[in-house]
């Protein structure tokens, strides 16, 4: 069969799913994900994994748009509104449930880069998710005010941990000698010429902007310069993630139209995200499920974990509320997109590792995306953030 019919198969599937998740009152990316799984080479076969080989250019298109939308929220006026409060409860959170996972992971005798990825996975969060909560059941209060930009900021620190975790996962899984240089010298510099690369795109399509001035066509350049992104990074082993997100970032500092624009990407995108959570469903290798049972146990709680405690520790040193002290943490379990990402490109890189870490992903995702949004609830409702009426 032809690629595009795998492509409808794999549409209809995520918009059948889409339908059925939404009574009873799951999130979307679930019922994506599911999707894939049953359409997928492991259940019913409807896309054969060589099919799937030939939609990876969507994946990675789709993984450009998202660290685009991420670098959008980094406005320096946003970031200036946010103040240095957030910004240390977000490293906190972030770095402390990485640390806390590498660091179980290896003491259990698991592989050491397996437990390096897993733990710059671990970093990330799904805004989307809590933003749902918050808008369903209209909550209000300072711990509302500091979860929407921790959320919003995790998945940029989440990038940069995931980058750097790479480079030295590589090394180690190599087998190559290990030195300054590979573990550290290697990884910055990659980190930079990503985000030099990524900045001058960003330069470039806001100076475009200046001759095009219809909708269309500005969606069109921000379309052209994600895609231009991936292909940068691509050709010169760059971070994609890093270079679409610095993209992002600088066109949304230059443009005063910056937040329209980046709106016209919005409605864009949603039909390639689909496609991108269903051909990663599409992609689980139900066999490696059972090798990743105590693995992935580990992972879902070690990390539920960090991200209280990093959260609740990061409001102890800012002197935080005791609202945010007790309740931040429970709040930041959700993971889907940037996760799903980062495991993908773990797949691509590590192929040794790649399955079971996508696999453990995949798995937690399904779990943190059916508790967190009910865990989300339930914290601001104890926090007096949501109404008795309406919760």
């Amino acid at each position: 069969m032809h690629t595009l019919f795998y492509l409808g198969i794999a549409m209809v599937a995520g918009l059948i799913f889409s339908r059925i998740v939404k009574k009873v009152r799951l999130p979307n990316v679930t019922g994506f994900l599911v999707a894939g799984l049953l359409i997928g080479p492991c259940c019913l076969k409807l896309v054969p994994s060589e099919a799937l080989e030939g939609l990876n250019i969507i994946t990675t298109v789709a993984l450009g748009f998202i660290a685009f939308s991420i670098g959008g929220e980094f406005r320096i006026a946003s970031i200036r509104a946010i103040g240095k409060n957030v910004i240390i409860i977000t490293l906190f959170q972030s770095l402390l449930a990485a640390a806390l996972v590498d660091i179980v992971l290896c003491v259990c005798g698991f592989n050491t880069s397996e437990s390096i990825i897993l733990g710059a996975i671990a970093t990330a969060t799904a805004p989307a998710a809590t933003l749902m909560v918050v808008r369903q059941y209209k909550a209000k209060g300072e711990l509302t005010n500091t979860l929407l930009p921790v959320v919003a900021m995790d998945d940029a620190v989440g990038l940069v941990v995931f980058s750097v975790s790479s480079a030295v996962a590589s090394t180690l899984s190599s087998g190559g000698p290990v030195s300054v240089y590979s573990m550290a010298v290697k990884p910055l510099i990659e980190i930079v010429l990503s985000l030099v690369s990524g900045s001058l795109l960003g330069l470039l399509i806001s100076v475009s902007m200046r001759f095009f001035h219809s909708r269309s066509n500005k969606l069109m350049i921000c379309i052209a310069g994600v895609v231009l992104g991936e292909a940068v990074a691509n050709q010169f082993g760059l971070s994609d993630l890093l270079v679409c997100m610095s993209v992002g970032a600088v066109f949304a500092n230059l443009r005063d139209d910056a937040l329209d624009v980046m709106d016209l990407c919005d409605g864009w995108t949603p039909p390639l995200f689909m496609l991108f959570f269903v051909i990663s469903g599409a992609e689980l290798d139900l066999a490696a499920l059972p090798t990743v049972g105590v693995l992935g146990l580990i992972y879902i709680v070690v990390r539920a974990l960090g991200k209280y405690f990093g959260a609740y520790l990061g409001a102890v040193v800012v002197k935080a509320s005791p609202n945010i002290r007790r309740y931040l943490g429970i709040t930041l379990l959700p993971q889907a997109g940037v996760a799903i990402g980062m495991a993908q490109m773990a797949l691509a890189t590590m192929p040794e590792f790649g399955a079971r870490i996508q696999a453990v992903v995949l798995a937690a995702t399904l779990i943190y995306e059916l508790v967190g949004p009910v865990a989300t609830k339930i914290a601001l409702t104890k926090a007096g953030e949501i109404a008795p009426a309406k919760a």
